[in-house]
């Protein structure tokens, strides 16, 4: 039987995230933490809600995902987030050493991918995964917000 634990199960519930965030007038990026093919962390945008502007889906993940597990590296974890992480979330990533990044979206101007910013050597990295679908709610948020 084929393993239904594929990339994209995992990115429809970083996306279900990212609505949450849009309908909290977050920019809607949502993040899930998978370990073993369970989801021991779920979270999305809090930047306007906490006034922080570290309060991006991933770092809200990453804590998440630490506290469950009892220690702060993420080893044999995997991040699904909609949008290409920022240098910061990077940064994080990178001292958590992740196992393995799969994104949505890429972020032309603020991705990690763009301000050349290095991850783990270990991490490995998977994009375009349902791009379209975070691209079109990430365009549908923003185009609410220049009404």
């Amino acid at each position: 039987m084929e393993n239904p634990f594929t990339n994209d199960y995992f990115m429809k519930k970083a996306l279900q995230e990212a609505e949450m965030a849009f309908e909290k007038g977050e920019i809607p990026v949502g993040a899930i933490i998978v370990v073993a093919d369970k989801v021991i962390a779920r979270s999305h945008n809090l930047t306007e809600l906490l006034n922080d502007v570290t309060a991006h889906a991933e770092m809200q993940a990453i804590t998440a995902a630490a506290n469950f597990l009892g220690g702060k590296y993420l080893k044999d974890c995997t991040l699904y987030v909609t949008l290409e992480p920022c240098q910061m979330c990077a940064g994080a990533l990178y001292w958590s050493q992740i196992s393995k990044i799969v994104f949505g979206a890429r972020d032309e101007q603020r991705g990690f991918m763009t301000m050349g910013t290095q991850l783990h050597p270990k991490t490995t990295v998977v994009s375009g995964v349902m791009a379209n679908e975070a691209a079109d709610l990430m365009k549908r948020f923003f185009a609410t917000k220049r009404k």
